[in-house]
């Protein structure tokens, strides 16, 4: 009735290919990296078939390798916005010191049948990440297109179980391959930014755990994005994933998995580590933009945040200033405490909206806060010299449409707290619709001159 996990686990000698291949050569030509896929080296080629012999000896000595802390697992399949995957590689590792690059690997299933996009993807990786690649930080599999289970030609149009199985087996062939590589395993996804220093707060917070028992860690409430496992329970959580591969999505599979070695309750790990980039229009991302944003989104205008709130390190203030899922985290703010948003232009702006707190729980808003907007910035760094008032946050939020006289030639838009609020504070996002200010010299719209 369900496909054979036997199968799966026995092609999966085959799933080091890429690996095997990048690691000892980096291919210079886009020609050679379908040949050696195909038929091993230029030197010496073999058909695909002899592959489990010569890769089971190279995957013994890669799980004989010196084990790191974290092994990072990264599924990825072609979409449209091709960057994505690389732009999670720059995040992660821009997010990571060099000392924290030691206690981690990272694992990319490349899960796409499509040569083409195999091609531009693994030549792109390896130009960017030569030495990453070359050391054993980087690892890169491909799970052949007879892994998985069969359609027939009356199956052309995947059924909701369909599409869960591909998803499914694409991450259970990620998780047996990273058992025996490190002490633990995260899961995340394939457009996603990363925090500062998120593999030092993984860490802070397992050993603050002990000696507490658990299963699953959540460093993000969306979906399967952020979850740390103890890399002893992935043989077992590979077989789950297959045993029912047809049945349940992924992010279902791995909340009842937990329920099953024990775990009956979730630990979410706040601040959230991960969080997906808005340019990946997932259907829950579409929901939120039209939520948030209307028919119109907001408008790229540069500036740069100044905050005297407390910098826990996690997320900066910049983050409050952006059009994806990141945020800034602080905590203990008190009355007079401020985040601003100093334009680079004066601009003329018509809406101004700040979210704060969490979006899943509304936990962790600015209970008492308002908006402000400034004008004739001076000094280094610059600072607005006259404020006035937009409006009060109600539950934490704000979204204030502008009139013409009140929006005209603003450079600062202040976030201020006007009580002492003990806790966290998540401040979402801050938008501004509006367009940079004409030159000076020209006629205002009450009629006077500059």
């Amino acid at each position: 009735m369900r496909w054979s996990i036997r199968k799966c686990f026995k092609t999966s000698m085959v799933v080091i290919v890429l690996w095997l291949f990048i690691t000892l050569k980096v291919p210079e030509e886009i020609e050679d990296i379908q040949k050696v896929i195909k038929h091993g080296s230029k030197k010496n080629p073999k058909p695909l078939e002899d592959w489990p012999t010569i890769t089971s000896k190279y995957l013994e000595k890669v799980h004989q390798r010196r084990k790191t802390w974290l092994t990072v697992g990264i599924n990825s399949v072609s979409r449209q916005d091709q960057g994505g995957l690389l732009d999670t590689l720059a995040s992660l590792y821009h997010a990571s010191s060099a000392a924290e690059q030691k206690r981690i690997t990272v694992l990319v299933h490349l899960a796409e049948s499509d040569p083409t996009w195999l091609r531009k993807t693994v030549l792109r990786i390896s130009s960017l990440y030569h030495s990453q690649i070359l050391s054993g930080q980087l690892l890169l599999i491909h799970a052949p297109s007879d892994a998985y289970p069969t359609v027939t030609d009356d199956q052309k149009e995947l059924s909701k179980g369909q599409i869960y199985s591909k998803q499914n087996v694409d991450h259970a062939f990620l998780i047996s391959f990273a058992t025996k590589l490190s002490t633990y395993f995260l899961l995340i996804e394939d457009n996603v930014l990363c925090a500062p220093n998120f593999v030092r707060h993984i860490r802070s917070k397992v050993i603050n755990r002990k000696p507490h028992t658990w299963v699953l860690l959540e460093f993000s409430n969306m979906g399967f994005l952020g979850k740390l496992f103890h890399s002893r329970d992935l043989p077992l959580l590979a077989r789950f994933l297959l045993l029912f591969h047809k049945e349940r999505p992924l992010e279902w599979l791995i909340l009842h998995f937990r329920t099953l070695l024990a775990q009956q309750n979730p630990i979410f790990c706040r601040p959230f580590l991960f969080y997906h980039r808005l340019t990946h229009f997932t259907l829950e991302n579409k929901a939120l933009m039209a939520q948030e944003n209307g028919p119109c989104g907001p408008d790229v205008l540069p500036g740069t945040v100044f905050t005297d709130m407390r910098l826990p390190g996690v997320h900066s203030p910049q983050e409050a200033y952006t059009l994806d899922e990141s945020f800034f985290w602080t905590y203990n703010v008190s009355t007079g405490n401020y985040l601003t948003v100093i334009l680079s232009h004066p601009a003329n702006l018509n809406r101004v909206q700040v979210r704060t707190g969490s979006l899943m729980d509304a936990k962790y808003i600015l209970e008492k806060g308002q908006v402000e907007l400034g004008y004739q910035p001076e000094g280094i760094p610059p600072n607005c010299t006259s404020y006035t008032l937009l409006g009060r946050l109600v539950q934490g939020q704000m979204d204030h449409i502008i009139l013409e006289s009140t929006g005209y030639q603003v450079s600062c838009v202040k976030l201020s707290v006007n009580a002492n609020q003990a806790g966290g504070l998540m401040i979402r996002h801050i938008y501004l619709w509006g367009q940079m200010s004409e030159p000076e010299g020209l006629i205002r719209p009450d009629g006077l001159s500059e």
